[in-house]
């Protein structure tokens, strides 16, 4: 069951704005990488016949538009009212990617065209690997101070990407170093089974964003009011911001 938006006012209106402009400028920066990581691994995706390059490229093009849904989020006078349809072309998205790796994968297994080996791709893995983490962690942290559920959400695209360079740098380099090329559509099914979990957190709004505080003594969200362990485990994105 879909969970309501939550209001964005979990924290005092000054400390609001701040998270509100931090969470901007953090979306920029994420439409920013995807936008070059896209076209970089659809491009070298599609020289080396790559299921696993292509599917971690048209993933970097559903983070721009995860991007740009929480950017057309805040971009309102009330934020919250946007929230769930947000959080739809989220989730929508996840579901696309999966679909699509799923069947390139399946083809190639089947007997489609062998990956070549990309040095290019395992750069840009390395690259992703490098500079994911940070931005997710930083748009997590904020979007659970103020309470959005869509910046959240946006932030685990994010992530997810980190685990999709690994498993992506992993898989080509396994076909590179042994000449293994079935690596590669197993690993483009390893995102597929990741990007089918985060959709449906998405869709259904479990993504771990605490109760707005009113103060100290705020009782913290009940067992299971949210979807994994990062609600009971992560104390302190829990506690009321600081004055």
């Amino acid at each position: 069951m879909s969970l309501p938006p939550l209001p964005l006012a979990a924290a005092a209106p000054g400390r609001r704005a701040v998270l509100t402009r931090r969470i901007r400028r953090l979306v920029a920066a994420t439409i920013a990488y995807n936008i070059v990581e896209a076209v970089v691994a659809i491009s070298a995706g599609t020289a080396a016949s790559s299921t696993a390059l292509l599917g971690f490229g048209l993933d970097s093009v559903i983070e721009v538009s995860s991007a740009a849904a929480v950017a057309w989020q805040f971009a309102g006078s009330d934020p919250g009212k946007r929230e769930k349809t947000a959080l739809r072309v989220i989730a929508i998205s996840f579901f696309a990617l999966a679909a699509y790796v799923s069947i390139e994968s399946v083809r190639a297994l089947l007997g489609g065209t062998d990956a070549a080996p990309s040095t290019t791709g395992i750069v840009l893995a390395a690259v992703s690997l490098a500079v994911m983490p940070g931005l997710s962690y930083a748009q997590r942290h904020a979007g659970r101070e103020l309470g959005s559920r869509t910046a959240v959400a946006d932030s685990k695209q994010t992530l997810l990407c980190t685990y999709l360079s690994g498993v992506l740098l992993a898989g080509l380099l396994v076909n590179s170093l042994f000449g293994w090329s079935w690596a590669d559509p197993i690993a483009a099914l390893a995102i597929a089974a990741v990007a089918i979990k985060e959709g449906r957190e998405a869709w259904q709004g479990n993504l771990c964003c605490p109760p707005p505080p009113t103060g100290e003594g705020t009782p913290l969200p009940r067992p299971g009011s949210c979807a994994g362990a990062c609600c009971t485990k992560q104390p302190d994105d829990l506690a009321p911001p600081r004055q």
